[in-house]
């Protein structure tokens, strides 16, 4: 089982397949072993410490520069206003300088000018230029993001890496910055007092101003790397998108508004990003229910204000967890279908929330929202980093940052309006009282919404509307790697010499009834001779150690050839796929069938077939090969019993008679398990028999 015979082109690459079901750490050190993403981790790093400290410095300084009280409780929400109105202007004008010049001079002047609005705030000191200079660093920022997201999936050495650099990325950000930040905003503010220095040691605006120089400095440093340790930043296109057609105009276009144009054409005509967007708009707008109504929620739950605490933690608990889960889960589900399966039972969950009678079960629910949530953003940006052309790139992740900015903000707003509209009266459930207020109404109608939105982005983005749900769903249940639109179908059988011209025959009419590539993957021979070289080479003699030799060369197989085919959306057609061999192994070795179990999942990364059709021939003496009779009846029998353990997967066919009249019967069986597991082969149900 060797080698394609065609219909698709084998990888070389041994990286490829090695990372398919690695660990999270292992993936994360591969990807961390490339130089020039290992640099950007850390010009990230040092821009979210910036970032953070903004929030945090520009705040202190914002209370010392007003003296009045009432403009003091509001200096924390005007700078936080300030920082998020930039990304409501100016982050579509930030994705297009990300498609149109070199990302990394983009970053670099975008970095410089951070550095100059914010280290401005401490020599000017007036309240009125503070807000400013905020907003003007965070419009500077809207021009380095898009670049940076769009610029990293050309570091990687493949596509199937951005997943495992956005969760370094998110870790990063919301992770290490943010305890680096409070850490040194701690032990700056904390230096006077502990030290007994006078207040005014610098100026009116005492250890703030060291806050905000030191902000500036950090925005300098990464601007230096960037511009003198990273020039992989300006590479283009070094990876293809998986599928996502049309392929924008924009390189010819020339001019600002005809990349605005072929931005919205792109989404228009692409059914994977208008889906993406769709759902993102209502995802967003559902969190913005709960963070608006998160507060008045937790009192209504009569737990104390220890309950707002703690529905914080669960949120968290939540989207680690949702980041970190992702790609476990996308290697058995595919992405464009986890995004909207995320957001709908992210809104089933939030309507449990609101419909939830005690603090217990608004915690369990609320972690739920947190991880869907979490995987879903991880998912969306992971889509437009590997399935987006890189010309237009830079835009897709202005808008759908823009857009959670935007919505975020807006319900966030809205949200307190509606609640108000409501007036709170207690009833009792289930024996204990509830507080019913607006801001169950606003949670329940978020939850539909971001069911609704959920179940549009699905049927908008889902690529293989020919498979259910349910196929991917066992795949996450059972731990077994999804596959894109492949089909594996495998022929077991006694000896090669019954399963050799079925499965050419079978390949032959296939080809001439489906629209899909169909290839053969069959070369026993072959197999043999590897196997025999390599018991050979190594002198192994035991059992166990020639079912490990097997073991290696399936793996082999799997990885190299079959595998690549079944991404592609062939129809893989294998001989003696892994139910022969492990019934020849433990017939005539003697070894155990569970053990052999597990190593064959092992080496196959559990993949199997979609259909297995088991020949049941009589065996008889003089076959080819050094099998015996025994031997035969002892796997003729195994494998009988395999198929009687899993008839969802298994189809029988009479082996006696001749080639002509057992290829009838496997074609008839291989059709009608088609038609009915709905594979979109159409044209098989017009062929002949």
């Amino acid at each position: 089982m060797g080698r394609i015979s065609e219909g698709v082109q084998t990888k070389a690459d041994a990286e490829a397949p090695a990372g398919r079901d690695s660990s999270t750490i292992y993936r994360a050190r591969r990807v961390l072993a490339i130089r020039p993403f290992r640099r950007l981790w850390g010009v990230t790093y040092l821009c979210s410490v910036a970032d953070w400290l903004t929030i945090l410095g520009v705040t202190s300084l914002a209370t010392k520069l007003t003296q009045n009280y009432t403009a003091q409780n509001f200096a924390f929400t005007g700078v936080l206003l300030s920082a998020l109105l930039p990304g409501l202007i100016f982050a579509p004008l930030g994705g297009l300088l990300a498609d149109r010049f070199d990302r990394r001079k983009v970053m670099f002047v975008a970095d410089l000018l951070r550095c100059g609005f914010i280290v401005s705030i401490a020599f000017v000191g007036t309240g009125w230029w503070l807000y400013i200079a905020n907003f003007l660093a965070s419009a500077s920022a809207m021009m380095w993001i898009p670049s940076k997201d769009a610029a990293v999936p050309n570091l990687l050495r493949r596509p199937d890496q951005v997943e495992t650099a956005n969760q370094l990325g998110m870790v990063m950000t919301y992770g290490l910055a943010v305890l680096s930040a409070g850490g040194i905003y701690t032990v700056i503010t904390g230096i006077g007092p502990t030290l007994h220095l006078p207040p005014d040691l610098f100026g009116d605006l005492g250890f703030a101003k060291i806050i905000v120089v030191l902000i500036g400095l950090l925005y300098l440093t990464s601007a230096i790397l960037i511009i003198t340790r990273i020039p992989e930043l300006s590479r283009r296109n070094v990876h293809t998108p998986v599928a996502v057609a049309p392929k924008p105009t924009s390189e010819s276009s020339g001019g600002l508004m005809s990349l605005v144009r072929d931005g919205a054409k792109f989404i228009r005509s692409t059914p994977l990003v208008r889906g993406l967007l769709i759902g993102a708009a209502g995802a967003f707008a559902a969190g913005g229910a709960v963070v608006g109504s998160a507060k008045p929620y937790s009192s209504s739950l009569l737990a104390g204000d220890a309950a707002w605490g703690l529905l914080l933690v669960a949120v968290f608990i939540g989207l680690a967890t949702g980041m970190g889960g992702a790609p476990k889960l996308a290697r058995r589900l595919p992405h464009d279908r986890l995004f909207g399966i995320s957001i709908v039972v992210a809104g089933l969950a939030l309507i449990l929330v609101a419909m939830s009678p005690h603090l217990a079960v608004s915690l369990v629910a609320v972690a739920v929202v947190g991880a869907c949530a979490g995987a879903a953003f991880l998912t969306g940006v992971t889509i437009i980093g590997s399935q987006v052309d890189d010309a237009i790139r830079g835009r897709i992740n202005a808008i759908y940052q823009s857009m959670m900015k935007i919505i975020v903000f807006g319900s966030t707003a809205i949200v307190p309006l509606l609640i108000g509209l409501t007036k709170p009266r207690t009833v009792q459930a289930w024996g204990h009282p509830i507080i019913i207020d607006g801001t169950r109404p606003v949670m329940l109608g978020g939850g539909i919404l971001a069911a609704i939105v959920g179940i549009i982005a699905y049927r908008q983005m889902d690529s293989r509307r020919a498979e259910t749900i349910m196929s991917d769903l066992r795949n996450v249940i059972r731990r077994r790697p999804r596959r894109a639109n492949g089909l594996l179908i495998a022929l077991e059988g006694t000896t090669a010499a019954d399963t050799a011209s079925q499965a050419s025959k079978l390949v032959d009419w296939l080809r001439s009834a489906s629209p899909r590539p169909v290839v053969l993957a069959t070369d026993p021979a072959l197999d043999d001779e590897r196997l025999a070289q390599l018991v050979t080479g190594a002198s192994l003699s035991g059992g166990r150690a020639r079912a490990l030799a097997a073991a290696a060369v399936r793996a082999d197989i799997v990885e190299r050839d079959v595998q690549p085919a079944l991404d592609d959306g062939s129809i893989v057609v294998m001989e003696r796929f892994v139910d022969s061999p492990l019934a020849h192994l433990s017939a005539i070795a003697g070894l155990d069938a569970k053990e052999l179990e597990g190593l064959a999942d092992w080496a196959t990364g559990r993949l199997r077939p979609d259909v297995t059709v088991l020949l049941d021939a009589t065996p008889v003496n003089g076959s080819p090969g050094p099998i015996s009779i025994e031997d035969q009846w002892r796997v003729q029998n195994l494998l009988s019993e395999m198929a009687a353990a899993d008839p969802d997967h298994y189809v029988v066919v009479d082996g006696d008679g001749s080639e002509d009249e057992v290829s009838d019967r496997v074609r008839t069986a291989v059709r009608a398990v088609l038609v009915g597991r709905r594979s979109g082969l159409a044209p098989i149900e017009a062929v002949d028999a």
